[in-house]
């Protein structure tokens, strides 16, 4: 397709979040990432999304440049009429239309620690302002592209609302599942409220098990879901995974794809990056021992020369770090020392906290998410864990692996997708274990153990990892694809 003002696709994302103004997860990476990827290929893709507490400065920080704005936005909300200022402004040469309204977006966690009609009025508003302006605006996107449930509203929208229903000149829109777990459980009155017809509130639409479900209902009314790796795709299909929707989703499988996640190449390369304290890349990896030092030294282990195992991430049940919790003696006992970074679930914390408190010897926990220490973990490790219960995609594995740290994971979902097992084939990447235990992980750590006694063994599985592509182009290309073939329809 061409890039000519006539047919140049054009594509709107609408998200709760978005690197680098506005992080809770890897979505927030997904939506600062792709619509620069998609506008290197000529789509015209463009960013929606709320200015939650801060996001103004962290704008000015980066030098986003305002393009216009302010203006105002009403949705119609049932029999009422809401509105917000709206202002775009030219985020590192992506457009972003930013929804302002300080009572509205007052959460400066974004998500509300429980769901409710009023605590899920930022996103009802995010979804409605995104066909609002699909509609109305002068510039039209032929794609809606939303992300998990707080957009879900969108295309149940565009179905059945009963002002914004009735448009048969809408945009085709595709719905991506960043994590299945998360869907948006709401009493079905509040979705009355917000003006669905009656049409919605059934088995084909957002009813499950009498209440209110967002994601189900954007996956039914969506014309295409997307997961954020093809293993994904094919595990929600399943009981295991699908968490309740695994019906819903089987019933529409056709239009159900699975494109991987890429990660910002830019920002995450050891050669250019800046956060640690010397540069390396494949055949000249003097760095890396460098980094590798300072990351011993900043855990005083001076002269510490076994491995050193990291993670870094959400310290949340999904992450499996209670395996290692369980295998901690004996991880210790091989000699090992594991360097700890992230926060989430209390009790996990704080586990780790006594844990560490008690053996700072092998075991080294940073309660924080500190970016410039995560990006020392990644340069300086010899090992990437990863236990994860499921995970849809997962970007640390990627990042690691560029940062020539070797993964040892949980063969799940996007896992499969992009670490493959050293001992399976000479192309391997990585050690992968099946069943979610900690004797399934130590044996996952030993294999790897087993290589890293081996200088020359571990310096070309290192090679390997390092040399895997893991940039937004292919999953841009693929994306552009499915764009496409919906606005071709």
């Amino acid at each position: 397709m061409g890039t000519d003002a006539r047919s140049r696709l054009t594509v709107l994302h609408v998200t709760p979040e978005m690197t680098p103004v506005s992080k809770v997860g890897g979505l927030a990476d997904v939506a600062g990432s792709l619509p620069g990827a998609l506008r290197r290929l000529g789509v015209d893709a463009r960013v929606m999304a709320p200015s939650w507490p801060g996001v103004a400065e962290r704008l000015r920080d980066h030098g986003a440049r305002e393009i216009s704005g302010p203006g105002r936005i009403c949705v119609t909300l049932g029999a009422r009429r809401v509105c917000s200022d709206i202002r775009v402004v030219d985020l590192a040469g992506t457009p972003l239309c930013l929804l302002e309204d300080a009572e509205l977006f007052s959460n400066p966690s974004i998500y509300p620690e429980k769901l409710d009609p009023l605590s899920a009025m930022p996103f009802a508003f995010l979804s409605l302002a995104a066909v609002e302006y699909s509609l109305s605006n002068e510039w039209k996107p032929q794609i809606l592209h939303l992300h998990d449930w707080p957009t879900s509203l969108a295309p149940a929208a565009l179905k059945w609302h009963r002002v914004y229903g009735v448009s048969h000149e809408g945009p085709r829109t595709v719905l991506t599942i960043h994590n299945i777990a998360h869907q948006g459980i709401l009493p079905l009155s509040a979705l009355d409220e917000w003006g669905l017809g009656p049409e919605a509130f059934s088995l084909d639409g957002v009813e499950f098990y009498g209440s209110a479900n967002l994601l189900k209902g954007g996956i039914t009314a969506s014309d295409a879901v997307v997961t954020v790796s093809p293993n994904y795709a094919r595990e929600i299909l399943s009981p295991e995974f699908g968490e309740g929707l695994e019906g819903v989703l089987e019933y529409r499988k056709s239009k159900i794809t699975g494109i991987l996640n890429g990660i910002d190449t830019e920002s995450w390369d050891p050669w250019k990056d800046k956060a640690i304290p010397s540069n390396f890349r494949t055949g000249d990896m003097k760095g890396k021992k460098v980094c590798r030092a300072a990351l011993i030294s900043e855990c005083s282990w001076e002269g510490f020369s076994g491995p050193v195992i990291v993670s870094v991430g959400r310290l949340v049940r999904q992450k499996g770090l209670e395996l290692v919790l369980h295998a901690l003696d004996e991880i210790m006992s091989m000699s090992a020392r594991l360097v700890l970074i992230g926060t989430g679930e209390r009790e996990l914390e704080e586990r780790f906290s006594r844990e560490a408190i008690r053996r700072p010897e092998g075991l080294h926990f940073r309660r924080a998410f500190d970016e410039n220490f995560a990006r020392l973990a990644y340069a300086g490790g010899d090992i990437f864990i990863m236990p994860s219960l499921f995970e849809p995609c997962g970007l640390s594995q990627m990042i690691a692996m560029r940062y020539g740290t070797v993964p040892v994971a949980r063969s799940v979902g996007g896992l499969v997708d992009t670490v493959s097992d050293a001992d399976a084939g000479p192309r391997g990447t990585g050690f992968l274990f099946e069943d979610f235990t900690p004797e399934a992980l130590m044996s996952a750590l030993k294999r790897a153990l087993t290589h890293f006694s081996e200088p020359r063994s571990w310096s070309q599985l290192r090679r390997r990892c390092m040399e895997k592509d893991f940039s937004w182009d292919h999953s841009a290309r693929s994306y552009m694809a499915l764009y496409s073939s919906l606005a071709e329809q």
